[in-house]
């Protein structure tokens, strides 16, 4: 049961080679926070989706020594999450399904980096060269 449809690429970004559907807006500080969260591989964030429809996004926060805060879940702005998944941000992984709910596993989309620019050598100007005859 998906979340949410993804577009298909639309001409344009077929044209110019553009990958996702990535808003030409940034993130607001909220979608941000959410996305450095998702994107970190030692937190696990899980997205659990009700018989109903409801959804809550969700992770482990560990216990920080310093402060004595965490050890317990933590959920995540569900408005936030949905508009990530829906901009192609984050997606769900294979589905577990139990009785009363089905839990994803979400990960943060990884782009490729860029090709590095191929290195042009300088042309040189012919030389003038006497041939024999």
């Amino acid at each position: 049961m998906p979340l949410a449809a993804v577009p298909a690429p639309t001409a344009e970004a077929r044209a110019t080679g553009r990958r996702g559907h990535r808003p030409g807006r940034p993130l607001s500080p909220a979608e941000a926070a959410v996305l450095r969260i998702v994107a970190d591989a030692r937190t696990p964030v899980f997205v659990t989706v009700r018989e109903g429809g409801g959804r809550r996004y969700s992770y482990w926060r560990p216990l920080d020594s310093t402060t004595g805060r965490g050890g317990c879940y933590a959920a995540l702005p569900t408005a936030e999450c949905d508009a990530l998944h829906a901009a192609g941000r984050i997606t769900l992984g294979e589905p577990v399904t139990d009785p009363a709910r089905t839990t994803y596993r979400v990960t943060a989309v990884r782009t490729p980096p860029a090709a590095p620019a191929r290195a042009v050598r300088p042309v040189r100007p012919l030389r003038d060269r006497a041939y024999a005859a």
